[in-house]
């Protein structure tokens, strides 16, 4: 699996489209989890960036979470307004860790005070999830053409343009 400024490393084009379009809808996503019927969820959900690492954070006690801990597995796409998607999209898949580090999630904390100004200074989080990336794609359209690109864990990115 890879942590976020791994993925990048290995996938520069999917992680720009990401990157980009997280900052573009407000950090918007969409996380897909595995119910415990076997059905999947689709969440909205607010990613962050700190310190290298994407991270899976939000409203304690939600289905979400209580399916992120019963099967680590999930997708993050990125929140599509275009039906064109002519400022592109990307989605993410792999496992989340749970990081019981009490120093990182109070500097979590600080960065979204800063960030944003909800206040979780001094708040314990049920669940803090670090993304390992095992796999992503990403859609660009430029003039009479579509490149997706994909990328696998180990591997390199590809691109196949369609026309």
């Amino acid at each position: 699996m890879a942590l976020w400024t791994d993925f990048a490393a290995a996938a520069p084009r999917i992680a720009e489209v990401f990157t980009r379009r997280h900052a573009a809808t407000g950090n918007l996503c969409m996380l897909g989890t595995l119910r415990p019927d076997g059905f999947p969820r689709i969440s909205p959900m607010e990613p962050r960036f700190l310190e290298g690492d994407l991270w899976i954070v939000g409203m304690p006690h939600t289905a979400k979470f209580a399916d992120l801990r019963a099967d680590p597995r999930f997708a993050l796409h990125t929140a599509t307004v275009d039906t064109q998607v002519g400022d592109g999209d990307a989605k993410l898949w792999g496992r989340v860790e749970d990081v019981r580090d009490e120093a990182l999630h109070q500097r979590f904390a600080e960065a979204v005070y800063e960030e944003i100004g909800l206040d979780l200074r001094g708040q314990t989080f049920d669940q803090f999830l670090r993304a390992d990336i095992v796999g992503a794609a990403s859609v660009a359209v430029g003039g009479d053409h579509m490149d997706v690109t994909t990328w696998r864990e180990d591997g390199e990115e590809t691109v196949v343009r369609k026309h």
